[in-house]
């Protein structure tokens, strides 16, 4: 991968390699495969291809059909789309079944930018969170998201993966491979620990760097997997750093925070503050902007965490 890539081009050429490893794998789309890229897989496996056209509704129980009968599918369209549009469909046809589906969803979280909040799906993993049976994931970076969509075509079961527009850097994993459910230690401290994912992961240790030259040693814990959760690292984090800042590109509710949190409260309550964004819609803008206009930034992450080091030493 190059320094620079996106997940959803990683997720294009990955469908690819995976087509020609299973045959049995199809690939269904809501009319943005030039988007969601899956236009690749179209190129090389046309007979395994479906264009549902703008119709995420019917996609998702043509995937349903097709899973009943054997098939691996990977179904993809807007983040917005295939969760808030979809949610009966899901809950319907595929989570109750618990058919071999994967939502595999682009242009997550406000940085989907200029499109404005229409399209900004900032609520989808909540929504994915309460199916149950559904694995959910938001990879880093494009080398992440590769793997991701490797392990979901060899997992029965149905999958939301949420992927970003933006390339993102690629994140330094410290020869940690991605394993669902675990999460990864990308830096070690014994102060606080940031939990993130998704584009927050390089703005997270950003963060870490900045305090570290201030004496504050931060533990940084890639939490992929959002469902089914890594209970043991953040216990851990819990017991071993006394605070949590969790970071996320998506609402306070429902999100990987509020999964942390019962978590902590269940095991090992300690001071914690939430990087996200709070009880509202936004508007159109460049990714930067929105980013920084909810404090989604190194800077704003650093706040939080001297927030939580005053509880914890209170």
């Amino acid at each position: 991968m190059s320094e620079l890539a996106s997940t959803r081009e990683a997720y294009g050429k990955t469908l690819v390699e995976l087509g020609g490893q299973y045959p049995h794998l199809v690939v269904l789309d809501a009319d943005l495969s030039q988007s969601t890229m899956t236009h690749y897989f179209a190129k090389h496996f046309p007979d395994r291809f479906f264009n549902c056209g703008v119709a995420e509704q019917n996609m998702m129980g043509i995937a349903a059909g097709l899973a009943s009968s054997g098939k691996i599918v990977f179904a993809s369209t807007f983040a917005v789309f295939a969760t808030a549009r979809c949610f009966d469909q899901l809950r319907m046809s595929i989570a109750q079944p618990s058919l071999n589906v994967k939502v595999v969803a682009t242009h997550g979280g406000l940085s989907v930018g200029a499109d404005g909040f229409s399209h900004q799906a900032i609520e989808d993993v909540s929504l994915a969170c309460s199916l149950p049976g559904f694995t959910v994931v938001v990879p880093a970076d494009a080398a992440e998201a590769e793997r991701v969509v490797r392990l979901a075509a060899e997992t029965h079961g149905p999958f939301y993966i949420r992927l970003s527009r933006p390339v993102t850097p690629q994140v330094p994993h410290n020869g940690q491979g991605f394993v669902l459910g675990r999460a990864t230690t990308l830096q070690d401290g014994s102060d606080v620990t940031i939990i993130t994912n998704g584009l927050m992961v390089t703005r997270a240790l950003a963060a870490a760097e900045t305090l570290s030259g201030q004496g504050i040693e931060c533990r940084v814990l890639n939490m992929a997997t959002i469902k089914p959760m890594d209970e043991e690292a953040v216990r851990l984090a819990a017991k071993e750093t006394g605070a949590i800042v969790t970071v996320e590109e998506h609402l306070q509710q429902g999100g990987m925070g509020s999964r942390v949190a019962q978590l902590v409260v269940e095991h090992h309550p300690v001071p914690m503050a939430f990087v996200t964004v709070r009880d509202v819609y936004t508007h159109s803008g460049t990714p930067d902007e929105l980013l920084q206009e909810h404090g989604l930034t190194s800077s704003g992450i650093e706040k939080a965490v001297w927030t939580v080091l005053r509880k914890k030493r209170s």
